[in-house]
């Protein structure tokens, strides 16, 4: 694992960001709220706005194949949350820790900022990924019905949080 390597991504990465974005949207699509075609049509302009947020890659050499991010709150009563968002790690690269690495990584990005809760929304059917948060201390603290329309299908999302200090 020592061609692996964490990084916090920003402008010049510009390019990993969006290859692996749109691995994950297009690999994953039930795993997330938007569409690859969402994504697609986004200016670069809007792109680089959303690195103005800690978003995490794993590098396998030059590669990306993961993906994790934070959406800091703003706001004195609100800047002590963050929100987990874009957590993707390509299936070849599964069980071998890099998603625990990772979210240690955005954890400690996190506790280093200020922030005391991290909080996420995850598709109910998405056993895997509930799993993965509960492993690391994540509990359910509600359910927004109908939240996403997939293929049709009603999808209730799980809100999830966790505590840091």
């Amino acid at each position: 694992m020592d061609d692996v390597q964490i990084v916090k991504l920003g402008a010049a990465e510009l390019p990993l960001f969006k290859a692996i974005r749109l691995e994950s949207l297009r690999r994953a699509p039930s795993a997330f709220a938007n569409t690859e075609a969402d994504w697609l049509s986004l200016p670069d302009a809007e792109w680089l706005s959303r690195l103005k947020n800690p978003v995490y890659a794993v590098l396998r050499g030059d590669e990306p194949v993961g993906l994790m991010g934070l959406l800091l709150q703003h706001g004195e009563k609100k800047a002590h949350r963050a929100t987990l968002i874009m957590a993707y790690l390509r299936e070849s690269e599964r069980g071998g820790g890099l998603a625990d690495k990772l979210l240690k990584e955005l954890t400690a990005f996190a506790l280093g900022n200020g922030i005391r809760q991290l909080e996420l929304n995850v598709s109910d059917h998405n056993v895997h990924a509930i799993r993965f948060y509960k492993r690391h201390g994540f509990e359910q603290v509600g359910r927004i019905p109908r939240a996403l329309i997939e293929s049709g299908r009603e999808v209730d999302e799980l809100i999830m949080v966790r505590r840091l200090s």
